[in-house]
């Protein structure tokens, strides 16, 4: 089973050979014990194998998909106003759906902005025009990603100096053969 140690089989036939003639009590004692340890350190590197299979199949299935990668920035437009940018970059294959997917469709893209007071929203948050693709299981034309998009949010500002915008993105990845489970980011902004 394992290269360089002999199976029981073998094992046995050797230690007979080595007391042949003067099989005793203890002789067969030692035989057994020696084929029981022989045994026991099979069992373990077997064991120790399975395991080790077991950790090297699940780190392989169970990467983690990403393929969306979120950046974040701002652009002060004066003391009172900013503009901030939300971004995501699809890999080849994968889309996000839209901010403004009709009822009843799949899981659209939000974006939850968690203001401290420093800050305002100043109306919705505005998309690009999305692409639009018939999708069956939902019985609709469904607006979507692809590639890249890039969110922006127009802020009013309450104070001076930095004010930070924090928040969190919710979507859903898919790609031709399935849909990830939502995924959340979150981000911390700031507005200089």
């Amino acid at each position: 089973m394992f290269a360089g140690r002999p199976t029981n089989q073998e094992l046995k036939k050797d230690l007979i050979a080595k007391y042949k003639g003067a099989m005793t009590p203890q002789n067969k004692d030692e035989i057994d014990r020696q084929l029981d340890f022989n045994l026991m350190s099979m069992i373990k590197k077997s064991a120790l194998l399975v395991v080790l299979f077991t950790f090297v199949s699940a780190a392989c299935l169970c990467q983690i998909l990403t393929p969306v990668k979120w950046q974040f920035g701002s652009k002060k437009i004066d003391d009172k106003e900013a503009v901030i940018f939300v971004k995501a970059t699809m890999a080849k294959g994968w889309h996000i759906y839209s901010l403004n997917v009709p009822e009843g469709g799949p899981i659209k893209t939000a974006i939850d902005f968690k203001s401290d007071g420093a800050y305002s929203l100043i109306g919705k948050t505005l998309e690009p025009k999305p692409n639009m693709n018939y999708e069956k299981v939902f019985e609709m034309d469904v607006p979507y990603f692809d590639r890249e998009v890039v969110f922006q949010q127009k802020v009013a500002l309450h104070k001076q100096g930095e004010v930070k915008v924090k928040g969190v993105v919710a979507f859903s990845a898919c790609d031709a053969e399935r849909c990830l489970p939502e995924d959340e980011v979150e981000f911390v902004i700031t507005v200089r």
